[in-house]
């Protein structure tokens, strides 16, 4: 409007040698006077490079001066010998950035295939994104995009495996660090310390800072970043934060009032506008769009019936509703939503086997919300944002549109990540809604990594959640590695405490026998100490019971026996020849050799005295008048 310039390229390479400083731009093309824009008709004709700074000086010098004030002027045409115009551009892949220079001439197409090269990844599996404008696929011609120099851009490959997570180097290792940012928030002189991993961005910090200030991330004036952050898709890890602990302070820019020097600094700042991203619904409202016309649909039409019923009793059955109503509203292809209470879907997700656990999602709906159909309808309901929720998350909803139904959340928001948390969400507003909150499961307390709200697109949405994934795994790796550890460390317990066990058991055993032995040992002797004192009772009664043994001077017929012992000694006994044999027998007994165990034997002739009849005499017998006998065990 001030220049004629109708031509985009032009307008784009004057920006471009000036900085994008909008006014100096102009100023190059317009003479000026005493910082006064100034303009007057005529012929311009340029030579060499196109707008150059040393041009410009020529033709101001060289205009008249003016004291009128400024004029719209339409310059006549401008002979311009224009070189072909190179594009800029640094894309990033996961931890590598590949910095690409090619023509405006060249296509979308051109830029993957120099990547394909670079990354090696099939050009088919790639998913550039960051583009400012609509559609764009690998026929686009990049100078239709009126792009500026310089570019940043991202490749998604949904379709490939997530990277290792072990890697080595000083990157990675620094990648891999954590990061605490003590963000002061300048209006309400408020701290936030928040914990972000050395891959996180910088884009990502502000994002998350909108979510606890709710100042939009375009509007945030930020103060003690390094002077090497010159750019928000860099990583914290090469942005030159100070490690472990960096001082950041964040307010809002006030709205500007229309002074050259203001000017000057919205002109410098204005290619950074489109990278927030998450703001591109956040002013819907002032347009007149109403929740349920966007499309064109009617507020009752989306509304048959409540999302969930207010002061629900048991969330299972609330949840039941939910899914129920949300597939009617969205259709079958959604995220699949856990039934049961909140704490259940803890359990699920977080205290299971190492190898099992899983990232918690917590869906918070809200009706009344302007963006609310939009997320449900193209990003919740995006066939690779389910599929990547179903495999790598639990996913829990819940209704904030009724009043009780949202206490009820606030109360076990509090309860189970504390009251910052639940202050956060309490203070978000309606237009605000729909949330997507990322929790990750901690060995004494419950994090939640994310805060992402409705006023997001697919692929972001996919970042934040991959970004999640990425600090999630590098704790999974541990838990399971401490679980391993622990797990082995029990099992060498039980094997020892098994041990023990046998150990004891044959211990037990051996000491019961023992005395098993003792006890039969004790009873044996028992029984042989009676039987001893059973055949001492009988002996001293038998030598008790026996005749004097008679005279050798005896007028009586006397017998005199001579009786070898086992042992080969020999004793001698006179008897009566009219006493019995059983005199004899009883003799013998009662020096220990009882006729029920040992026999008497005779010499000449041999014979078994014992099978003789005891009530005989001697003299029958003819053991008279003298007889050697010898004693025998029997068999």
């Amino acid at each position: 409007a001030c220049t004629g310039i109708e031509n985009i390229d032009e307008a784009i390479t004057l920006l471009e040698q000036n900085n994008w400083d909008l006014v100096a731009a102009i100023n190059g093309v317009i003479p000026q006077e005493n910082g006064i824009l100034q303009s007057e008709y005529g012929v311009e004709t340029l030579h060499g490079p196109a707008y150059g700074p040393t041009s410009h000086s020529a033709a101001a010098s060289s205009a008249p001066s003016s004291s009128s004030a400024f004029r719209h002027v339409v310059p006549s045409r401008q002979i311009v010998e224009r070189q072909p115009r190179m594009l800029d551009f640094r894309v990033e892949y996961r931890d590598r950035n590949v910095d690409v220079v090619l023509e405006d001439s060249s296509t979308v197409g051109d830029i993957k295939h120099i990547l394909e090269n670079e990354l090696q990844i099939p050009a088919s599996k790639m998913l550039l994104k960051g583009w400012k404008t609509g559609d764009v696929d690998d026929s686009t011609v990049l100078k239709s995009l009126h792009l500026p120099k310089n570019n940043s851009l991202y490749v998604l490959t949904p379709d490939l495996p997530p990277p290792s997570s072990s890697h080595s180097g000083a990157l990675q290792e620094s990648l891999n660090q954590n990061f605490m940012l003590i963000v002061t928030h300048r209006e309400v002189q408020r701290e936030y310390n928040l914990n972000f991993s050395g891959s996180s961005t910088i884009q990502e910090v502000k994002r998350n800072v909108y979510d606890l200030t709710s100042i939009p991330v375009r509007h945030q004036l930020w103060e003690g970043w390094p002077p090497s952050a010159t750019d928000d898709s860099m990583t914290l890890a090469v942005s030159g934060l100070t490690f472990p602990c960096h001082r950041l302070t964040v307010g809002r820019r006030s709205s500007p009032v229309q002074t050259r020097e203001q000017s000057e600094e919205q002109c410098t700042d204005v290619h950074m506008v489109s990278d927030s991203d998450g703001d591109d619904f956040e002013d819907a409202t002032e347009f007149g769009v109403d929740d349920g016309e966007m499309f064109g649909v009617a507020s009752s039409a989306l509304r048959k019936s409540p999302m969930m019923p207010e002061n629900a009793e048991n969330e299972g059955d609330a949840l039941l509703q939910f899914t129920a109503e949300f597939s009617s509203r969205y259709g079958d292809c959604h995220p699949v939503y856990f039934i049961g209470s909140l704490e259940a879907a803890f359990q699920e997700a977080f205290y299971g086997k190492a190898r099992d656990r899983k990232l918690l999602a917590i869906y918070l709906h809200h009706d009344e919300s302007v963006l609310t159909n939009v997320f449900c309808s193209q990003m919740l309901c995006a066939e690779s944002i389910v599929s990547y929720l179903s495999q790598n998350f639990i996913t829990w909803a819940w209704d904030m549109t009724k009043e009780a139904n949202r206490a009820r959340f606030l109360t076990m928001c509090t309860r189970h990540f504390g009251s910052v948390v639940a202050q956060t969400i309490r203070t978000q507003k309606t237009d605000q809604f729909p949330l997507f909150l990322i929790i990750m499961g901690k060995r004494s307390s419950n994090e939640v990594l994310n805060v992402i709200q409705g006023n997001t697109t697919v692929d972001e949405l996919m970042m934040r959640l991959m970004a999640a994934m990425e600090i999630f795994s590098a704790q999974q790796q541990e838990d399971i590695k401490d679980e391993d550890e622990r797990e082995a460390r029990e099992n060498v317990k039980r094997e020892q405490d098994e041990a023990y066990r046998i150990s004891l058991e044959a211990d037990r055993a051996k000491r019961e026998a023992q005395e098993r032995e003792m006890a039969e040992q004790f009873r044996l002797e028992q029984i042989r100490k009676e039987q001893e004192e059973e055949r001492e009772a009988i002996r001293l009664s038998l030598e008790q019971s026996l005749p004097p043994e008679p005279k050798e001077e005896s007028t009586e017929s006397v017998s005199k026996l001579r009786i070898r012992m086992p042992s080969g000694e020999f004793f001698e006994r006179r008897f009566l020849a009219s006493s019995k044999l059983q005199v004899v027998f009883d003799f013998v007994a009662s020096k220990g050799y009882p006729w029920e165990e040992y026999k008497l034997l005779g010499t000449f002739p041999r014979r078994d005295v014992t099978q003789l009849d005891p009530n005989k005499s001697l003299l029958e017998v003819k053991l008279y008048p003298q007889e050697t006998l010898f004693l025998e065990a029997k068999e």
